[in-house]
């Protein structure tokens, strides 16, 4: 069922709701949540699509705020609330409201959807793009108890991060860290599985992708090891070592569907790793709307502090500066050694070379004259 409302109001889309309810023969008791995307036309689609399938394991009402300030000052002077209500198999298994905000009334989209909130349920907010610099801060970023992100869709990914370690609060949540889970079981699973000293770690992906980034912080805050980043061509995430003293623990996933595990004294395993939809995420992280307090110590841990191998050249350049330093410092000490054991000798040296120098300072002033 579709219902289409112009110029209309929160009062008028309740009412609307509920009728649609009674048509139907259904109540809102079974809905858990209230999703709130905060999009614009070119993303809205993609985002409904994914809520709809998420509602299936989390009935809900979704609320998909599309804010159209206008360009022109004629238009931004047109304030109206445009609606479309879609109830039944269209919705999932929930509700869903898309509204249009236009003029003035874009800038105060928190009165719109507070009198369409559920009552006594949990509100999520969800940006698929554009986030708010400080999402709890944001008016309906406040009005949640989960606020969830994307660092993927920022022109600076990993610059996004910074932005998110600056502003975390708890409740904050990005999809980053939700791709990434299935990276993490696997690995905790291997080392349950076979307990070693890790010394040092490698993760490989492509770059500019920040589950790449947080799956090296939190093996850097977890192992409290030296973490090294590598990038390749992907795609997302293409494999994990953990180095020991037996042998290497690899996790390595190089077409984005199957991984294989590989442990010293043990024969190597086909592990499923495939590449969640965005569906699958937002299901995931409608699971638990407690503060993530993992997701928070790597997200504010620096990504310094991940290493980046060093090519052959500037290894060989270094190699050769540390030997001429090496045998400029034992030259010097030789040259300390022997003033100090043969002083006279040193001053008779020094005498000599003297002359020889004003002779040659002479011979250089008569060629140049």
């Amino acid at each position: 069922m579709k219902i289409d409302l112009t110029n209309t109001t929160s009062s008028k889309i309740n009412a609307a709701l509920m009728e649609a309810r009674r048509a139907r023969g259904s109540g809102a008791a079974g809905m858990v949540l209230t999703l709130v995307i905060v999009t614009d036309e070119g993303s809205a689609y993609d985002a409904l699509k994914a809520a709809n399938d998420a509602s299936r394991e989390h009935p809900m009402r979704t609320l998909a705020v599309i804010k159209r300030a206008g360009r022109s000052p004629r238009a931004r002077a047109e304030t109206r609330l445009d609606a479309e209500i879609l109830v039944g198999s269209d919705a999932g298994s929930g509700e869903t409201v898309v509204l249009r905000m236009h003029g003035e009334l874009a800038s105060h989209a928190q009165s719109v959807v507070l009198p369409l909130l559920l009552p006594d349920a949990p509100t999520v907010v969800w940006w698929p793009d554009n986030a708010p610099h400080h999402p709890a801060q944001d008016p309906l970023g406040s009005i949640a108890q989960r606020r969830i992100t994307d660092a993927v869709t920022a022109e600076s990914p990993v610059g996004q991060l910074a932005q998110r370690a600056q502003s975390y609060t708890p409740g904050d949540t990005d999809l980053a860290w939700t791709r990434i889970t299935g990276w993490r079981s696997m690995l905790a699973a291997a080392l349950d599985q076979r307990p070693s000293t890790i010394v040092s770690a490698v993760v490989e992906g492509e770059s500019y992708n920040p589950s790449v980034e947080l799956l090296g912080l939190w093996l850097a805050n977890r192992l409290h090891v030296p973490v090294e980043r590598v990038v390749t061509n992907g795609p997302g995430i293409t494999a994990v070592h953990l180095r020991t003293k037996d042998g290497d623990i690899t996790l390595d996933r190089p077409d984005g569907l199957l991984g294989t595990l590989s442990m010293p004294g043990s024969p190597d395993r086909q592990v499923a790793l495939k590449r969640r939809e965005t569906s699958e995420l937002i299901a995931e992280e409608l699971r638990r709307l407690d503060p993530d307090d993992i997701y928070a110590t790597a997200v504010r841990t620096p990504v310094e502090r991940l290493q980046e191998p060093a090519n052959a050249e500037t290894e060989a350049a270094e190699k050769v500066a540390r030997e001429l330093a090496e045998e400029a410092e034992v030259a010097v000490e030789e040259a300390a050694e022997a003033a100090v054991a043969n002083p006279e000798r040193v001053t008779a040296e020094a005498a000599e070379r003297k002359p020889a120098r004003k002779a040659a300072g002479k011979r250089t002033t008569k060629e140049g004259a």
